[in-house]
């Protein structure tokens, strides 16, 4: 059993306030990584989900009940977007804990959460934003369906639209610990409790319908023609926290919680097949832990990453592949960390696994993408959002293109040398959140001075008279 916010003592070692640097290299490939974490945004009271509406601000969903709305300058409005504090129930992992935007959402203004009631059962809810005020939210939504609880954990929490168009919704096994009444691999309805056939499945639906319940089957869907059941897309998980889909690709990425010995990490390609079955109970990660009355192992699909306890990991929270334009030595690569281990895995397309060194003194639940798919990561024991970052950024092109810059660190100026006689007609310094600093002209003139620039790690880019760019690290003492 396992709680995403039962708070654990911070541990004592604090870096930097707005950037925590730890440097690592990946085993699989030959380029040297940094990821940075940049302080983006404070004071939330435990953030469980980060996502985006389509512009430039990011919303934040507050296990209470609250969805608060982040601008792109890391101000946050004072209003929140949403409160449901009245309609939550807490305690254990209850809460609100899911967010997603329609596909359609700048012109239907339909967005979808997945909160536990009072009651403690999981509700999937429509709700609309005010046409005259885009920062506000019609208190009054429409709920889609109920899903009995049995107990207070594991209630999955993750919903996302797929490349298809489709609602995907995780939900967890029910509970307690190790799955006791088998929900997981369980496809028989119970007439007393109808609805817990959805625990332990990923659901999909289609939420374009115009009449109650005001979401339809797709027709691909596994028990299409089974009432009840026709919801169900896969089966046999334990509890899906966070799951996304590959923007580039449209894979599936699953981060399913372990139960006492392993977390997983499931990649489920496009196009995706139906019918689905992730192993639970009948496997954890790829170890047996209950098989009686399992299917054959070859039905099953395991995960591509399976994370041994031993790693000091107790709760997985997956991430995303990043596809930003910002930092090129991360693209195509998964993101995800842990409750309990503070370090940020990297997954390959293939599988190969590295770690950052430890973010020590956080507990990560959540990622957040933006609109440029530039990546995010909250912890919900400080309400600290953090813009992830790549201070490994001289890209191929800016070396082999013959470009230096020197003193790098810099002080109140520096030199631009180009080998390959490309001139620049303007430079333009950012910091490590994406936010412009200095824009310039500099027609080919090779010194620059930066006596208004503050200490700190910045992204320089270079465009030449090509309108060609090229990028790289820039220090300031």
């Amino acid at each position: 059993m396992k709680t995403i916010n039962s708070f654990r003592n911070p541990l004592v070692k604090v870096w930097a306030p707005t950037q925590l640097f730890v440097f690592f290299i990946f085993s699989t490939f030959s380029l040297a990584q940094t990821i940075s974490l940049q302080s983006f945004a404070t004071g939330f009271s435990s953030p469980v989900e980060i996502t985006h509406a389509g512009d430039s601000r990011l919303f934040v969903v507050e296990q209470g009940g609250l969805i608060k709305i982040l601008n792109a300058n890391g101000t946050v409005n004072t209003t929140p977007f949403l409160d449901l504090s009245g309609l939550i129930g807490t305690g254990g992992e209850r809460g609100l804990l899911g967010l997603a935007f329609h596909p359609d959402y700048s012109t239907n203004g339909y967005f979808f959460v997945n909160y536990t009631n009072t009651s403690g059962n999981t509700v999937i809810a429509r709700y609309s934003v005010y046409a005259a005020n885009p920062n506000a939210a019609n208190p009054s939504g429409t709920i889609l369906m109920t899903i009995n609880q049995p107990y207070s954990n594991h209630n999955g929490g993750s919903i996302k639209f797929g490349p298809d168009g489709y609602l995907y919704i995780g939900m967890g096994d029910g509970g307690s610990g190790g799955d006791p009444d088998g929900y997981a691999q369980n496809t028989t309805i119970n007439v007393a409790n109808p609805s817990r056939v959805f625990l332990g499945k990923m659901l999909r639906i289609d939420v374009n319908a115009t009449v109650a319940p005001f979401y339809s089957i797709p027709a691909t869907n596994p028990y299409v023609g089974q009432t009840g059941k026709e919801e169900i897309w896969a089966l046999g998980l334990r509890n899906p926290w966070k799951f996304s889909f590959d923007s580039v690709t449209g894979d599936l990425w699953i981060a399913d919680v372990g139960q006492g010995a392993h977390e997983e990490v499931n990649k489920t390609t496009t196009p995706l097949p139906n019918d689905l079955n992730y192993g639970w109970r009948c496997y954890e990660g790829n170890a047996s832990y209950n098989t009686s009355g399992c299917p054959a192992s070859s039905a099953l699909t395991f995960p591509l990453i399976d994370v041994n306890h031993s790693t000091g990991a107790c709760s997985i929270t997956g991430g995303y592949v990043y596809n930003g334009a910002m930092y090129p030595n991360l693209q195509g690569k998964y993101l995800f960390t842990d409750y309990c281990d503070s370090r940020i895995g990297i997954v390959t397309s293939t599988g190969a696994l590295s770690y950052t060194l430890p973010f020590s003194g956080n507990n990560f639940v959540t990622f957040g993408e933006d609109l440029n798919k530039e990546l995010y990561i909250a912890a919900i024991n400080n309400g600290t959002i953090y813009k992830i970052t790549d201070t490994s950024l001289a890209t191929e092109d800016f070396e082999k293109n013959g470009f230096v810059i020197y003193p790098n660190p810099a002080k109140e100026s520096f030199t631009i040398v180009n080998t390959n006689n490309i001139i620049t007609q303007k430079i333009t310094i950012y910091d490590l959140s994406g936010k412009m600093i200095m824009s310039k002209e500099n027609n080919g003139i090779t010194e620059i001075a930066i006596p208004t620039v503050t200490s700190g790690v910045y992204l320089l880019k270079l465009t030449d008279t090509n309108n060609e760019n090229y990028t790289t690290k820039l220090i300031i003492q």
